[in-house]
């Protein structure tokens, strides 16, 4: 199996900070133009173009490269290179329908491993956050995803297992995975004031549950929680307007089979 690229290394012989920041420059650049859409779903990429566009050498473009394929962005050529990626509908379902798993699995091993009720603290402040916010708008956008991102962080953290962190952190690295990926369209759905009293009650519910060590109520309701989001696409799919707000909306591939 081979071994997914180093961006950082630690090692004497490891690359300078100069030779890191630009692979992590060029990967945060492609991610974005992939998301965006600025390349076509199966388009071939090639390192030579990027490195014109973003003002990088070659290794970083093609180390960056490596990376997105690594995390499923793109795919290997088998002739040499890579290409877009395109996603089914079922592609994008299944990766919601893991992230639940998965922070279901948190959720119940956070209340199985509970020592101290303050350490619940954290994610008490972020669900106040939300919940003190009365709509998704322009102006309450970015501190609804912060508090949120921040909420399923913490929530991991209090499962105190590396091995499901790494494998969260895989799954939310793809577009519609990650814990905030249907904030945007949601907020231009009809029902969206709903959804996020739906999502501010699974929140209390979910450090209620920690909190009292029921660990397999918390699993089902983190469960459920991820499942706003998989309702989100679901609507988003059939509005042109909140499809083009999801993250990496243009990588889908809308006929069904």
């Amino acid at each position: 199996m081979s071994k997914p690229p180093v961006l950082f290394s630690r090692e004497g012989g490891g690359r300078t900070g100069d030779d890191a920041s630009q692979i992590a420059r060029a990967f945060i650049r492609v991610r974005e133009m992939l998301l965006l859409g600025e390349f076509g779903r199966g388009e071939r990429i090639s390192e030579l173009p990027l490195v014109a566009r973003l003002g990088v050498s070659r290794t970083p473009i093609r180390l960056a490269l490596e990376r997105l394929a690594h995390i499923g962005f793109l795919d290997v050529v088998p002739t040499g290179g890579f290409s877009v990626r395109h996603f089914t509908i079922a592609e994008v379902l299944d990766a919601i329908e893991v992230r639940a798993v998965l922070e279901g699995t948190a959720a119940r091993l956070a209340a199985e491993r509970l020592t101290d009720a303050a350490d619940l603290d954290h994610l008490r402040k972020y669900a106040a956050q939300m919940t003190a916010l009365k709509g998704l708008t322009i102006d309450t956008m970015s501190e609804y995803m912060d508090a949120n991102e921040a909420f399923h962080a913490a929530l991991v953290d209090l499962a105190k297992s590396a091995m499901l962190r790494r494998s969260i952190n895989q799954v939310s690295s793809l577009p519609f995975a990650s814990p905030s990926a249907m904030v945007f369209p949601t907020s231009v759905m009809p029902n969206s004031d709903e959804m996020l009293k739906i999502a501010n009650l699974h929140h209390r519910s979910i450090i209620e549950a920690i909190s009292n060590r029921q660990g397999t109520r918390a699993e089902s309701l983190a469960r459920e929680h991820t499942f706003v989001a998989r309702h989100a696409l679901e609507g988003a799919l059939s509005d042109t307007n909140a499809l083009s707000r999801v993250p990496g909306g243009a990588l889908i591939n809308l006929s069904r089979p």
